[in-house]
């Protein structure tokens, strides 16, 4: 795959970069942080200038989160009512809807800014803020300036280590995935622990 996106990036260039990096955030199973050290590691070859690097990068960021917020924003929002409108089936109230909002309102803009750097959580809290309402400023504020952060950091290791950046992209990327793994794990078992406590103080 590593071979496959340097043939991309010397062939198709900024253009690639800001393409494939759109349709990653959007959800597609990219390496997105192999795609961007590669492109640093390009930069420090001389076969790609730096400050496009970061423009495409980030600007295919900026698209790929933008159009996953109104597909939430629409879609999600519009399928969240369906839901609710059938309490009886999925047993999700207006009341618990707005509660998670109000939730989310307050460290979604934290799940924005860093979830860049979970490939699970990446792909889908564009969604998930656009379908809890989040505010589009905090959402640009967060989200953009997440993925200004998250791009310069994986550009900077593949100019930094160059060639060498392949031996470890494997490895980093399976510790991501598991970090995001256990992320997950970790607000399911924090909803099913909150949900208990909720259910004995009903009683």
């Amino acid at each position: 795959m590593a071979e496959t996106i340097l043939t991309w990036l010397s062939t198709y260039g900024y253009l690639a970069l800001f393409g494939i990096l759109a349709l990653g955030i959007l959800g597609l199973p990219l390496p997105d942080e192999v795609l961007l050290a590669s492109a640093g590691m390009l930069v420090s070859q001389g076969k790609l200038e730096l400050v496009r690097v970061l423009l495409a990068a980030v600007l295919g960021s900026w698209c790929g989160i933008t159009v996953s917020y109104i597909l939430g924003y629409t879609v999600g929002n519009l399928a969240l009512e369906k839901i609710v409108k059938h309490e009886h089936i999925f047993h999700i109230s207006s009341d618990k809807v707005a509660k998670v909002r109000r939730k989310f309102d307050r460290i979604g803009g934290w799940i924005l800014m860093f979830g860049y750097f979970l490939p699970t959580i990446r792909h889908v809290m564009g969604v998930v803020a656009g379908t809890m309402s989040l505010r589009y400023r905090v959402f640009a504020l967060f989200a953009y300036m997440g993925a200004l952060v998250w791009s310069v950091t994986f550009v900077s290791l593949g100019y930094t280590f160059g060639v060498k950046w392949f031996k470890m992209s494997s490895q980093v990327r399976n510790d991501l995935l598991i970090a995001s793994g256990v992320v997950a794990l970790l607000l399911v078992l924090l909803y099913v622990g909150s949900r208990l406590c909720y259910g004995r103080r009903q009683r």
